[in-house]
């Protein structure tokens, strides 16, 4: 439970779809200088811009995500705003793993994604409970487990 004995809430559907693709409009518009920032801080994650190959069209797609810092991987959750449904950017790294990620500050690198499982997916979803005290609530919401999507440098891939 979160503080207080009181379940942990989210904002309505509606405004957590439009808060990211307003920022992500930002982002782009900044031409990717601004609206991503490192982990740290008073959220303890990040966001960097993910760029994917959709799985049908072929066409990039980009979308802004948290992230957190495992060694030179970066930690994501497949969360999709924790609607129901398998975010269309991790459909699209299942289909095409390689992708470009953009932190704050730093030019595009090229990773690959895999998903977490085991020992390494309990790990990584424990570092991400430490900066979110709601997270088991709030994956409970989902109909399927939360995926949790490490991207690797390319070159250490």
């Amino acid at each position: 439970m979160a503080e207080g004995n009181r379940p942990a809430r989210l904002p309505p559907r509606w405004f957590i779809v439009t808060f990211w693709k307003v920022h992500r409009t930002l982002n782009k518009m900044s031409g990717g200088r601004r609206f991503l920032w490192k982990p740290g801080g008073r959220r303890g994650w990040g966001a960097l811009r993910l760029t994917t190959v959709g799985r049908r069209s072929g066409q990039e797609r980009s979308v802004i995500l948290g992230y957190l810092e495992d060694g030179p991987d970066l930690v994501v959750l497949a969360m999709n705003g924790w609607g129901p449904a398998e975010p269309a950017w991790w459909l699209n790294l299942q289909a095409h793993p390689s992708a470009l990620a953009r932190l704050h500050g730093q030019p595009e690198q090229r990773v690959v994604a895999h998903a977490a499982e085991g020992a390494e997916r309990e790990r990584l979803w424990e570092r991400w409970r430490e900066v979110d005290e709601g997270l088991d609530e709030y994956a409970a919401r989902r109909p399927s487990p939360t995926a949790v999507v490490v991207l690797s440098p390319e070159a250490a891939a």
